[in-house]
């Protein structure tokens, strides 16, 4: 079996294998773009090639930014497209094409890589965490009333909401996330490109969409929500605000539109202060929590020390990465915001593998509830504790690319 890179003349073949192995057909046409799959980089895409050079595997990788607990944005590798034809599945080739992957990702000098899982019990083998989650909050419109402001908390009420057409405001979507995208710890960035060939889920693709765009006092729009309506329900693809008030205005008027019986939004933290905004708390159902982007650390100390830190304090971690092969431990300290790390011989404070290093990085998970569930060995009574604080993220981490 051999793993080897592809080019832009294996384009045509890599969407073809990668929808065999997933029992779907490629739909047409491609040319004019708007396909998950028109933003592929063939020049980080892999071919798993039989011996009768025939492609029984692909994976594939997009250039993002991934931004980190502090604000700071870093390249990442975005996996995708991984898939084994059903004829050579069990045979090691996923577990070749990852190994080959994560040695091209460290050789492009980037110390993240990240992806979207199909199914959740694929990926911690080789070495990924869940790092953060999302939800879709329901409200039927008949009990979708707004609690009175209390402890001094008054409406914005100095933007603007405008509805707009999907393909009248591509522009203001891409500017708009963007923004959004570099304050928000755990969001991926969206290349231009993206937006350009309309490739992914709605609002990036073309798809009809109402979208109800968000300006500020000065006229700025910094919030948009795209949605449609089917059946009584109006569904909201997602919901980008750069403040709260921005988003409550747009809930508030997708809430309050006729003809529907029931809004849903999706792509909503779990946590989302919008359900506490309505008279009837219960108003807001959550439901579909699930995991969403999984991180995959490549160099301990490098992404210890590029995120921001919310306290100070010291934690001696020892790492262990299976897949590779390797194994470290390191001193960290923390002081004003900023990380130093190095490798130690002091006794260790943690011991934990590099998928639940991945799944505490961005802060979406406690250090504390792995401990309890047996993933992380806690050497030291206080340890665990010490690790909340610090890995905490204020924001809490959240990502809304689908890729």
């Amino acid at each position: 079996m051999e793993i080897r890179p592809t080019t832009d003349e294996d384009f045509e073949a890599f969407v073809e294998t990668v929808h065999t192995a997933f029992g779907q057909f490629p739909e047409t046409p491609v040319a004019d773009g708007g396909r998950w799959w028109s933003a592929l980089e063939m020049d980080r895409g892999l071919f798993a090639v039989a011996p009768d050079g025939r492609p029984v595997g692909t994976a594939a990788a997009y250039s993002f930014e991934l931004t980190l607990p502090g604000g700071k944005p870093v390249p990442a590798a975005g996996v995708t497209a991984v898939g084994v034809v059903p004829s050579h599945r069990r045979r090691g080739v996923l577990g070749a094409m990852m190994r080959h992957q994560l040695a091209d990702v460290r050789e492009r000098g980037e110390f993240l890589s990240v992806l979207l899982a199909s199914e959740a019990g694929i990926y911690g083998r080789f070495g990924y965490g869940p790092a953060t989650s999302t939800a879709r909050l329901t409200v039927p419109r008949h009990r979708a009333d707004w609690a009175e402001p209390r402890g001094g908390a008054a409406e914005d009420g100095t933007g603007t909401v405008e509805v707009l057409r999907r393909a009248d405001c591509g522009d203001i979507l891409e500017a708009v996330y963007d923004r959004y995208r570099r304050a928000q710890p755990g969001a991926l960035s969206r290349p231009h490109r993206w937006w350009d060939l309309g490739a992914g889920q709605p609002p990036v693709s073309r798809a009809p969409r109402y979208v109800a765009v968000h300006r500020d006092a000065d006229g700025t729009p910094d919030g948009y929500a795209s949605y449609s309506t089917d059946s009584g329900t109006l569904t909201v693809d997602e919901t980008i605000a750069a403040d709260d008030a921005a988003f409550t205005a747009l809930a508030r008027y997708a809430l309050g539109h006729d003809l529907v019986s029931q809004v849903v939004f999706r792509h909503v933290p779990a946590e989302h202060p919008l359900r506490w905004r309505l008279a009837d708390l219960r108003a807001g159902e959550v439901g579909g929590v699930t995991d969403w982007l999984w991180v995959r650390i490549l160099d301990v100390p490098r992404a210890l020390t590029e995120r921001g830190w919310c306290t100070d304090g010291e934690l001696v971690l020892d790492v262990d990465d299976p897949f590779l092969g390797e194994h470290g431990r390191y001193l960290l300290t923390v002081r004003d915001g900023e990380a130093e790390c190095v490798p130690t011989d002091r006794r260790p404070d943690l011991s934990l593998d590099v998928r639940d290093l991945g799944a505490v990085y961005l802060g979406g998970t406690r250090p504390s509830t792995l401990v309890r569930a047996g993933h992380i060995r806690s050497h030291d009574p206080a340890a665990a504790a010490r690790a909340d604080a610090l890995f905490a993220s204020d924001p809490a981490p959240h990502c809304l690319h689908w890729f």
